[in-house]
């Protein structure tokens, strides 16, 4: 009988921000995953890498203003190697906590590249803030790159595009890992952005909401269940209002109608509702189950999260 297959995206609570804080986030997380696992469920994984890919950001702009006769790092070689900083914690972490249990099961980080329209609108007014405090000098130099800077409380900082993920590259390494009965972590981030020119992939100066990523990548590997964890238990309506309401489900067309009464916040739960209504569609199978990470051992119910289904 063929094994049901989950996505589960990983927010910034499963993973931490600085070095010893992801080794220890990710020995929780992998008990997470192991419970799915053990429950005989096909997972592939994904993750946010924000804190992650700023820091990487933040440390290699710096590099190459000390020393400038190196050559600056662009924004999808910085997404590259945090998909590889983090997978190496979190596959460890995930096969020593399978192999404390018994389960010896083969986990691998396949470096993701996921493609974008390079006539996508968010090239034209980018939103997404990374990278150091600037002075306004430094800022100008950037904008004669040709790069986007905004000014903030503490200086100005550079701005990239958030588009919306069209394909991913290494889609078939990925099911063929998972159809394999591996467990795959894959689309770090929301991937490394990138051009396709013909034969030819460009990396793009852009990141990619990574719930989106997910639930693009549920829809390609052909996933029953997208898990996202995060740091509520539920998603709710009026959230951090006295009339705050948890939902225990809804369905697309409830979720889209909440999402026209601008119930949900840009850049948090928002970008997580868009990924349950693209990834079910019109499928009567498919579901998305939101919840907090120290949620998931009681199973996927309305008790312990939000059910979203057609």
């Amino acid at each position: 009988m063929k094994k049901k297959k989950i996505v589960i995206a990983l927010g910034h609570d499963a993973l931490g921000t600085t070095l010893p804080e992801q080794k220890k986030a990710t020995k929780k997380t992998a008990k997470a995953v192991a419970d799915f696992i053990k429950d005989d469920y096909q997972i592939i994984v994904t993750h946010s890498n924000g804190p992650q890919v700023g820091m990487i950001h933040t440390a290699m702009s710096e590099f190459c203003r000390l020393y400038p006769e190196y050559t600056a790092t662009p924004m999808s070689v910085c997404s590259a190697m945090s998909q590889g900083y983090i997978g190496y914690d979190l596959q460890n972490a995930i096969r020593t906590e399978l192999l404390n249990r018994g389960i010896y099961k083969p986990v691998a980080t396949v470096l993701t590249q996921v493609c974008v329209d390079p006539y996508d609108e968010a090239f034209y007014h980018p939103t997404k803030v990374i990278g150091r405090v600037m002075t306004e000098e430094e800022a100008e130099a950037e904008e004669k790159k040709g790069n986007h800077v905004t000014k903030t409380e503490d200086g100005y900082r550079r701005i990239v595009a958030a588009p919306k993920p069209i394909d991913i590259v290494e889609i078939d390494a990925v099911r063929a890992l998972s159809d394999a009965d591996q467990v795959v972590i894959a689309c770090g981030g929301g991937g490394i952005p990138v051009l396709m020119q013909e034969n030819n992939l460009q990396g793009a100066s852009a990141v990619i909401e990574k719930d989106l990523a997910a639930g693009k990548l549920a829809e390609l590997v052909d996933a029953e269940t997208l898990v996202i964890l995060t740091g509520v238990q539920k998603v709710c309506l009026n959230y951090g209002t006295p009339s705050e309401k948890p939902i225990d489900s809804m369905s697309v067309e409830e979720a889209k109608r909440y999402m026209e009464e601008g119930q949900f916040e840009e850049g948090t739960m928002r970008p997580k509702i868009e990924a349950a209504i693209d990834f079910i569609g019109d499928s009567a199978i498919r579901k998305v189950f939101i919840t907090k990470l120290d949620e998931t051992h009681s199973g996927m119910n309305t008790t312990n999260g939000t059910l979203i289904h057609k």
